[in-house]
């Protein structure tokens, strides 16, 4: 079924900072729901990733700093030792079939419930905003909790936690790590002022409101070289808890973007519209410009098929593409796509929880 109408590099090896890549098809972070309540992953993990490892790198599914930082329930952590080593048995698994695989390093600030909190505390968050929607805790599907505004004192503790968790991250056998920033959750809960109503040096000015991003950033970079650093931005993003976007997208994100570029990062992962959703841009917000601005390696999320992504690649729009959901059941989607063969559709109940079902069960197709 090979098209050969199709001439494109994305599927040549491509040196990204410090990661050298077989290709440029990116597994974009996936939440999957499968781990149990210490956030440990074990075999079953360990052969869903392995199965996928022919993409130029795998980025992983969202995974929590902290006991604090976690928002959902059956979601990994990256802070104990059970966890690095149950992280060590899916690194030693993506290296042996051949791939490359960075952790996402994720704390959810405001969406989160009290049963999901160490001692059923608030979850902390920029400002006391309560978000809207739903979260599900180990006792059910509940609405999330009201936060409480971090007291400044207590910023650093929270830089603390990501560099921890890169730290583990490290010892787990990752290949690098990419700082989640995107999605409403609480770096991007810090860069809106629709979510950040401080009045100290976190707030206000877009200065200020970048300044943990960039804070957590340079931790990060200091345990791992910034050639092994990513970073996931998504400015137009609505979706998490119905937040707002900021009210001035390219100047906050633009100012982020380009404060970024001291550091010399592996890549910058965009989401192009709203996550998960459409590729739709509000008026008077030009991602392609905010993109120019980051003098790096560019990866372009969101609804991508394989004509979007030769496109976009060959109007060198982007460097690389992440591909999320059509990696639930094409776990040889690099293939696919090379020989454009057609793809299986994972129903969106094999999406979150269970076992192996919708999970390591999908076959390889037919190029």
């Amino acid at each position: 079924m090979t098209d050969n109408t199709f001439r494109t590099d994305l599927f040549a090896p491509y040196k990204m900072g410090a990661l050298e890549l077989a290709n440029r098809i990116i597994m974009a972070p996936v939440t999957r729901s499968r781990m149990g309540e210490d956030g440990v992953p074990n075999e079953l993990h360990a052969t869903y990733y392995a199965q996928r490892s022919s993409a130029g790198l795998i980025i992983s599914e969202a995974t929590n700093i902290s006991a604090q930082g976690r928002g959902y329930a059956m979601t990994p952590g990256i802070w104990t030792e059970a966890q690095v080593a149950g992280w060590k048995k899916v690194t030693d698994a993506v290296h042996a079939a051949g791939g490359k695989i960075v952790a996402q390093l994720w704390h959810v600030g405001r969406y989160s419930h009290v049963d999901l909190q160490p001692t059923g505390e608030a979850p902390v968050a920029p400002s006391a905003i309560k978000a809207e929607g739903t979260t599900y805790t180990e006792n059910g599907v509940f609405e999330v909790s009201m936060p409480r505004a971090l007291e400044t004192s207590e910023i650093p503790g929270i830089i603390e936690q990501y560099r921890h968790a890169a730290e583990c991250a490290k010892r787990a056998g990752f290949d690098g790590v990419e700082v989640h920033s995107a999605n409403c959750y609480l770096l991007d809960q810090f860069l809106r002022d629709s979510t950040n109503h401080r009045t100290d040096q976190y707030g206000g000015s877009i200065e200020n409101r970048a300044r943990l991003t960039l804070e957590v950033t340079e931790a990060v970079v200091q345990i791992w070289g910034s050639g092994r650093v990513g970073i996931r931005l998504s400015p137009v993003t609505p979706n998490v808890g119905n937040t707002p976007p900021d009210s001035n997208v390219m100047a906050t994100y633009g100012y982020l973007i380009q404060q970024l570029g001291k550091f010399k990062l592996a890549y910058l992962h965009f989401v192009e519209g709203a996550t998960a959703d459409s590729r739709y841009v509000p008026e008077g917000v030009d991602l392609d410009a905010l993109r120019a601005l980051f003098d790096g390696p560019y990866i372009g999320n969101n609804n991508y098929d394989r004509e979007l992504a030769v496109v976009r690649r060959a109007e060198g729009k982007v460097d690389a593409v992440a591909f999320g959901r059509p990696f639930i059941a094409n776990p040889d989607l690099v293939e696919r796509l090379r020989h454009g063969a057609e793809l299986a559709v994972a129903p969106r109940e094999a999406y979150y929880g269970g076992g192996a079902e919708g999970y390591t069960d999908w076959p390889k197709g037919n190029y």
